[in-house]
């Protein structure tokens, strides 16, 4: 009887994401601070991209995933960004149930694909650092071929279990959302359906999506730094040490921000700390890893002097 009610009830087909609705006066600026970071975002990770496809030079096992990274943070800003940036000059912001949920699917995979492929990475440095004689056995091109693959399909498989119990709840009102993309914890309050077993269900994977891989890392970069200590030139062990510890920093914001909004208890008080929270792995994290983990590597300045010579080249032949 009580489901009979609740069908009954339901006449909702849209979603209204608040986004950030509530700064008016900045909706302008902000709109230009977003639209320049989806630009250098977008121009970071496609010039890695086609340098690592273009210049043989790099086609080693640390710009595989290199690459594999640079695609997924393509995929991931246009995800977020787009419909963001056309929420501040529009004042429909509405979004269908259906989009909505399939939204969180490409974030929620495209979010678990990086915890793991960030953690991939950091054992591919640890074995290339840590390991030089074995690296080249460890780490060969069968192996970088599964493990990316592991990746991209874990995290899609995961969203996908979420997104398919989520596709099966009843939403009868209110449908505003207070976020500027379709999370899953303000969709689900919502939701006139039972939400326990969904709600259990991304505890539990965000546990195994941050915690494990956030540890992995971790211990790779520790044993790297331990390993870089005793290496006898200062310059490089300087050199080293500013990577490894720019790296670390990095997925430490990233798996730390995605802990507290996804496996630490919610409280009320902190649903705008979330927002910003979310900001940082949704868009800064897309932003600065072209920056950290390849615009500042010699190969990658080197392959993209050869890339504008050859272009200059064909350009002098015609």
């Amino acid at each position: 009887m009580v489901n009979m009610e609740i069908k009954n009830q339901t006449e909702i087909a849209e979603f209204i994401l608040l986004g950030f609705g509530d700064l008016q006066d900045l909706q302008i600026p902000l709109f230009l601070l977003f639209l320049l970071i989806y630009i250098v975002t977008m121009a970071g990770n496609l010039l890695i991209v086609l340098l690592i496809v273009a210049d043989r030079h790099l086609h080693t096992p640390m710009y595989f995933f290199l690459g594999n990274l640079s695609c997924l943070e393509v995929c991931y800003s246009s995800t977020i960004l787009p419909r963001m940036l056309a929420s501040f000059l529009s004042s429909n912001t509405n979004i269908f149930i259906r989009m909505c949920i399939m939204q969180y699917f490409f974030f929620g995979g495209l979010a678990g694909t990086e915890c793991y492929l960030l953690s991939v990475m950091s054992y591919d440095r640890y074995l290339a650092i840590c390991k030089p004689l074995h690296y080249a056995v460890l780490m060969n091109s069968r192996t970088c071929r599964h493990l990316a693959c592991v990746s991209w399909l874990n995290g899609f498989f995961a969203s996908a279990m979420v997104t398919s119990l989520m596709s099966q709840l009843i939403f009868c009102g209110p449908n505003i959302i207070n976020h500027f993309f379709c999370d899953s914890s303000p969709v689900l309050k919502l939701s006139c359906s039972d939400t326990l077993l969904i709600s259990m269900l991304i505890f539990f994977l965000s546990s195994a999506f941050t915690l494990p891989p956030f540890l992995l890392t971790l211990t790779s970069y520790v044993c790297i730094i331990s390993k870089i200590l005793r290496i006898s030139s200062v310059a490089g062990r300087q050199k080293t040490f500013s990577t490894c510890s720019t790296h670390l920093v990095v997925v430490t914001i990233f798996y730390g921000t995605l802990t507290v909004v996804y496996v630490l208890p919610e409280a009320q008080e902190l649903i705008n700390l979330n927002k910003v929270f979310s900001v940082c792995y949704t868009i800064l994290t897309p932003l600065v890893n072209p920056l950290i983990y390849s615009l500042r590597n010699r190969e990658v300045k080197e392959a993209l002097r050869r890339v504008l010579q050859k272009c200059q080249t064909c350009n002098d032949q015609k």
